[in-house]
């Protein structure tokens, strides 16, 4: 039998022809066309022809679309847009810009959502290859549709593990860097404690001595004021002591003498004030919640971090009343450290750092606002990002924020940031008096 010869792959196979041979001739005995035809609709792809312009308008499409797509060939056919319709509005725009390099390229492939008779959308692999006559001339457009849904949704379900994945191993980090982080307050504390110790020893002893030595100076100026009057009237001996008090300096060292013993006394105590915040900052040995003040806290914080701010900024205190609260002393005095910390390095010269309180109802509020060069918008929602920092390398870890972020929601609160690039920045801590799963005081 010999094949009439057809000018496009449309023409040879009409699109109303069977979907499998007729009569009792198997697919093995039927015509070569019918056998075809029978092969064409039976394959997993539905061959589709369309003309080769713009309008890529359907002349052929394969029976067995309307078993995967729920369309029949012929109403495929009729609609010169139907292609054009029926792709997902959000695929359409890269499919439409590129479909003209198929006339340059020869073949392309897409993968887009096509919308089927009941609504919905499959995945499907478009693959396009351009017929060309014997003198180049553009005879048709050949493609092939495959149904790539369920790897797609295999796809979205490995890319959704991944990305619990990562979720998990950047929880499992930051939970790790808090353990690694309480684990050095827990030193810092036991270090504290114990510097604490040997420094109130001998501090008690040599601020008992100096109170005793004020006592001292103070009985023998005393004396000497005695001696003074008692030689008066002895013009002799008066003029004796004159020259000693001359040669001596004795009114200069009257004046002085005091102000060491009362400059002395206030460095003993400013030593003393510093162990104590040492003390209440790190709580050692704390694990469990306690009825705290936060002034306290903020007072104690202040001390220990005061070096890293009195060159850097001057501190304002707007403290309201506050009710003292259930929490982890030492884990809020982490957060207020961290805010201050950060605040100080905000600045670009000598600035101020406004220390402010609050309570509303059953919440209370700490806030630290500074007068430094802001956060950027686009750093804003990162801030609390593990190791996200916008300091020069080795110059930050990028945990602080993040570790404070997480001990202010430990106690059912939150933390508000506001910035202004140039201006400043105020992170406000909100605080219930008695955090959730915490038995009443």
């Amino acid at each position: 039998m010999q094949f009439e010869e057809f000018e496009s792959f449309s023409d040879a196979i009409p699109a109303n022809a069977a979907a499998a041979p007729r009569g009792d001739a198997s697919p093995g005995e039927a015509s070569p066309l019918v056998r075809l035809q029978y092969l064409v609709d039976n394959t997993p792809a539905i061959i589709y022809c369309t003309v080769p312009s713009g309008d890529f308008k359907m002349t052929f499409v394969s029976n067995n679309a309307y078993n995967l797509l729920g369309y029949r060939p012929e109403q495929m056919v009729a609609d010169p847009n139907f292609w054009f319709d029926h792709i997902h509005p959000d695929d359409a725009p890269h499919i439409f810009s590129s479909l003209a390099k198929v006339f340059t390229e020869g073949q392309r492939a897409y993968e887009y959502r096509f919308r089927i008779h009941d609504g919905s959308y499959l995945w499907m692999h478009d693959s396009l290859r351009l017929i060309r006559d014997e003198q180049g001339k553009p005879l048709e457009v050949i493609g092939s549709l495959t149904d790539i849904t369920q790897r797609k949704r295999m796809e979205e379900t490995l890319k959704a593990r991944g990305i619990e994945q990562r979720q998990l191993i950047g929880q499992l980090r930051s939970a790790h860097e808090q353990l690694l982080q309480a684990e050095k307050m827990a030193s810092i504390g036991q270090l504290a404690a114990g510097i604490a110790h040997e420094i109130n020893n001998p501090v008690g002893f040599v601020n008992s001595n100096m109170g005793a030595l004020k006592n001292y100076v103070g009985t023998l100026l005393d004396v000497i004021d005695r001696y003074e009057q008692a030689a008066a009237g002895h013009p002799a001996l008066a003029a004796q002591l004159a020259a000693l008090r001359a040669e001596a300096d004795l009114a200069f060292l009257k004046d002085d003498v005091v102000d060491l013993v009362r400059e002395s006394l206030d460095g003993l105590k400013r030593v003393r004030d510093i162990v104590q915040a040492l003390k209440d900052f790190s709580h050692v040995g704390e694990t469990e919640w306690q009825v705290a003040d936060l002034h306290q806290g903020l007072d104690s914080t202040l001390n220990i971090v005061a070096n890293e701010i009195k060159y850097k900024a001057t501190v304002v205190k707007e403290y309201g009343t506050l009710p003292p609260i259930r929490c982890l002393a030492s884990q809020l005095n982490q957060v207020f450290m961290n805010l201050l910390v950060n605040a100080a390095h905000a600045m670009r010269e000598h600035g101020v750092i406004t220390l402010r309180t609050g309570a509303s109802d059953d919440w209370v509020w700490v806030e630290v606002a500074d007068d430094g060069v802001g956060i950027a918008p686009e750093n804003l929602k990162r801030i609390f990002e593990p190791f996200f920092t916008t300091k020069p390398v080795g110059s930050g870890t990028g945990l602080g924020l993040s570790l404070s972020y997480g001990i202010v929601h430990r106690h059912g609160g939150r933390i508000d940031v506001a910035s202004v690039v140039g201006k400043g920045t105020q992170f406000r801590v909100h605080l219930p008096v008695q955090p959730p799963g915490q038995p009443d005081t």
